[in-house]
């Protein structure tokens, strides 16, 4: 079996931050649906301290996305380059609609980041 070319690799790395990306949104909407439950809760004994630690963990998530988003911009100038490679040398066809699919994704979540 043949390795993976470098524009499968670029298409692959972009597909896997722009869902990573998506699942720490996912993670940060479960985090502010918990700490809405624990604040309107009555009567729990350790409700600051869980609290505490929910809006720490919440804080924590927020504090990942300038990072992912710096590694979604790096990854999409790479694809951009092996893509405009791939093209002037010929490459495969359905990499190619891949990589361009791939591409759409890492721009669309770099331009909501803004």
């Amino acid at each position: 079996m043949a390795p993976p070319s470098k524009l499968a690799v670029a298409t692959g790395s972009v597909t896997r931050l722009v869902k990573e990306e998506a699942s720490y949104h996912k993670e940060l909407v479960q985090q502010a649906e918990r700490i809405k439950k624990l604040e309107a809760s009555e009567g729990d004994e350790n409700k600051e301290y869980t609290l505490r630690q929910e809006k720490q963990a919440r804080q924590e998530t927020q504090n990942v996305f300038p990072a992912i988003r710096a590694r979604i911009e790096q990854a999409v100038e790479k694809l951009e380059a092996e893509l405009e490679n791939s093209n002037n040398t010929g490459g495969n066809a359905d990499e190619i609609k891949k990589a361009e699919d791939a591409l759409a994704a890492g721009r669309k979540v770099i331009a909501e980041g803004s």
